[in-house]
């Protein structure tokens, strides 16, 4: 790899516009925005853990704990494809639709799978993404020469 590379995999879903699942520059890694969409979907595929719409986008079924492990299998699998780790997270932003409705959830689940890595964290409410998804997550992590 060198040492300013975009990175995609297939182990991830597709995004949503025109940029790579992550980046890296030096020994830094930076991922795209990371939503729950089941790996291999696309921007108009519904495809995403604990959510079902119906034809008016109505929530039919909502689980953000499902959406939650979701986008933390995506982010650890975009770390993995491009030679990094879980364990290097160094910075982890999140992005909640409904921070009242999620946080709890959020924090009970990040406590579970950084437990022995404490990466810096930022969670911040937004009204909207660019899928019907509740969550989303931007990470920095090191990656090794």
């Amino acid at each position: 790899m060198s040492a300013n590379e975009r990175i995609s995999t297939d182990k991830a879903p597709k995004p949503v516009g025109l940029y790579p699942h992550a980046r890296r520059v030096g020994n830094l890694l930076f991922l795209s925005g990371v939503g729950p969409r089941v790996a291999g979907s696309d921007a108009n595929d519904s495809s995403v853990p604990g959510l079902k719409l119906d034809h008016n986008g109505n929530f039919i079924e909502f689980n953000f704990e499902a959406q939650c492990r979701s986008v933390f299998d995506n982010v650890r699998n975009i770390l993995e494809a491009s030679g990094s780790s879980w364990e290097q997270l160094i910075d982890v932003t999140v992005f909640l639709v409904n921070m009242k409705r999620d946080f709890h959830t959020y924090n009970k689940l990040y406590a579970e799978y950084f437990k022995d890595n404490l990466p810096c964290r930022t969670t911040v409410e937004i009204s909207s993404l660019p899928t019907p998804i509740a969550i989303e997550l931007k990470c920095i992590a090191t990656i090794e020469s």
